[in-house]
């Protein structure tokens, strides 16, 4: 890519520099600046990064791209062996060198959108990819208007791409879509998570639909047909190529004889394989009419869901059933997602605090039933973006303390309250409920208060900190 080409695909204005000046990398953060990078000046909610523009040029950026400030003639005559080019909107800029950088790879790309799971099913997919294809994805939680540029302006070399994408609003996957131009779009389910923006499931599903509308031709949407919001649309729509994952309803990947194994404990099974610190899921599979049997190591259905997308993936790029299996089997978790460990008095700790939303918590609840142990306690905090809905949804998962027979809540945080409320109303003793409000004040009890055996989940939004509490815990 050159210096026109940035031009060119922002419809830009270049004040000073070389339209043929090679253009590799891409920074938007003048602490990382590199020699020779392209420095793209973006502004937040509290800083302005046009205005550091000199900052990166005296770095070593040898191109700025900014918007909305005035640039002096003398500081033009300053920087007159870089290149500066000014945009109307420099972050706009910024998905739109994306995009045009994507557009010069005849590869496959997938785009990764849903409720719950994205992260893990991306990592899952992209470990798929990678056994056949030079891979590049999204990596940490770049998932977003910047994120995802960030990613694309990294290829190379490359032979595919998988990335991540999030929304809080309609209009957001349309973006990313737009950049991406997926060959594959995924779907992995549509649940309660931003109800607050959106207002009900229906529009979640029409804002993750919204993948679909940059789909490249012959492209395929990779849904999962056991969530109810996304089979009703498979069965109704005509326009889409569908590629269909599951465990209950038909569809094009199935699992089957599922084992879900856990410290020893295989769940599924009438007999009880002792595997010391082992961790995993195990299930059969056909591809292409031949049986498989495929060992995920990490435990829990869900995992499993995310696992046959990843397969139903590596079908439509015409991965090898052995190299599909190898990249599931070779797989690791993102850290503080279902993270299991044990501590001291052989305490299980399931460490899941990366995000939460009911699904993800009613998932992760069947999760803590399912293990053995001493007394199963859910250390659960606030949930956010859910707007009008807070109040409800956090009662829900009251209702699934309930179900699941958790044997001790602790909840922190002001909307955690209603999750405890919900429990105590459905009978649960008040004396096995501990409300509390800091994430401190929970390293503490649990630390006074865990027995020999105890397994213990850590459930909130990010922005909650429950990461602290399993390094309190762990300590």
């Amino acid at each position: 890519m050159k210096v026109e080409d940035i031009v060119k695909a922002t419809n830009g204005k270049l004040l000073v520099g070389k339209l043929q000046e090679n253009c590799e990398n891409f920074c938007t953060d003048t602490r990382k600046i590199q020699k020779g990078d392209v420095y793209v000046g973006l502004k937040g909610e509290k800083f302005n990064g046009n205005e550091y523009y000199k900052d990166a040029l005296e770095k070593g950026a040898k191109v700025a791209v900014i918007s909305g400030i005035k640039i002096s003639e003398e500081d033009l005559k300053q920087y007159n062996d870089k290149t500066i080019i000014e945009v109307e909107d420099s972050l706009e800029a910024f998905g739109d060198i994306a995009r045009y950088k994507r557009e010069l790879y005849n590869i496959p790309v997938i785009q990764i959108t849903g409720s719950v799971g994205k992260t893990s099913t991306r990592d899952i997919i992209a470990n798929v990819v990678r056994t056949q294809y030079k891979t590049l994805q999204t990596e940490g939680n770049q998932n977003n208007a910047i994120g995802l540029p960030t990613t694309l302006l990294k290829l190379k070399n490359h032979e595919a791409v998988v990335v991540e994408s999030g929304m809080n609003h309609l209009g957001e996957i349309r973006y990313l879509g737009k950049i991406a131009k997926p060959t594959v779009a995924v779907i992995t389910n549509i649940g309660t998570a931003h109800i607050g923006f959106l207002g009900s499931r229906e529009n979640i599903l029409k804002a993750k639909l919204e993948i679909l509308e940059n789909l490249k031709p012959d492209g395929y949407i990779v849904i999962n047909n056991d969530n109810d919001m996304l089979n009703k649309w498979a069965k109704e729509d005509t326009k889409y190529k569908k590629y269909t994952f599951g465990i209950d309803e038909k569809s094009d990947v199935m699992a089957y004889n599922i084992k879900v194994n856990a410290y020893g404990f295989e769940i599924g099974s009438k007999d009880i394989n002792i595997k010391v610190n082992e961790n995993y899921s195990t299930y059969n599979v056909k591809i292409d009419n031949k049986e498989y049997s495929v060992k995920v190591p990490v435990s829990g259905v869900h995992f499993v869901y995310n696992s046959l997308c990843a397969i139903a993936v590596g079908n439509l790029l015409n991965i090898s059933p052995e190299n599909i299996i190898k990249g599931i089997e070779t797989f690791t978790l993102t850290k503080n997602r279902m993270e299991i460990d044990k501590i001291k008095d052989n305490v299980t700790v399931i460490n899941d605090a990366y995000n939460a939303s009911y699904d993800s918590m009613k998932a992760a609840l069947e999760y803590l039933k399912e293990l053995p142990g001493n007394r199963k306690i859910a250390v659960l905090g606030d949930m956010f973006e859910l707007g009008e809905f807070a109040e409800e949804i956090h009662r829900k998962v009251g209702i699934e303390v309930i179900t699941h027979k958790v044997d001790m809540l602790v909840t922190v945080g002001e909307l955690a309250n209603y999750i405890a409320d919900e429990a105590e109303y459905l009978g649960m003793p008040k004396d096995q409920v501990i409300r509390l409000n800091t994430t401190t004040e929970a390293i503490n009890y649990l630390n006074d208060n865990l027995e020999k055996d105890d397994v213990v989940l850590l459930k909130a939004a990010n922005g909650m900190h429950f990461a602290e509490i399993f390094k309190g815990i762990n300590n």
